[in-house]
């Protein structure tokens, strides 16, 4: 039986934290473009990483969350994280917006 995705229940492991900085970079190949996102983990073992959004249509501007992870008991301890993502298949009209816990941040990609 398929259910619906949205109404599938959500993880207690994973949640959208926040980020210092967004910014998207050229590739190596001209035409391309790389996401990196840094900012500070509440976590030492936690693992970040950038999950784009699902849309039927492209989108003016790509959600692309920044999500962290626990593999168990966390640490408490912070630590700063860089994570990046390339952008091939998840650009909007207009580029991309950041998504965090606290804040969002539109970014235009050409």
């Amino acid at each position: 039986m398929v259910e619906n995705y949205t109404d599938l229940p959500a993880p207690e492991s994973v949640r959208i934290i926040d980020f210092d900085e967004a910014r998207a970079v050229p590739g190596i190949v001209p035409g391309t473009f790389i996401l990196v996102v840094n900012g500070v983990m509440p976590y030492q073992n936690m693992t970040v990483r950038l999950s784009p959004r699902v849309y039927v249509e492209r989108p003016v501007h790509w959600g692309i969350e920044v999500v962290g992870s626990l593999p168990g008991i966390g640490i408490p301890a912070t630590a700063p994280y860089t994570v990046s993502l390339p952008l091939d298949g998840v650009l909007g009209t207009r580029g991309i917006e950041v998504i965090g816990a606290n804040r969002t941040e539109q970014i235009a990609v050409p």
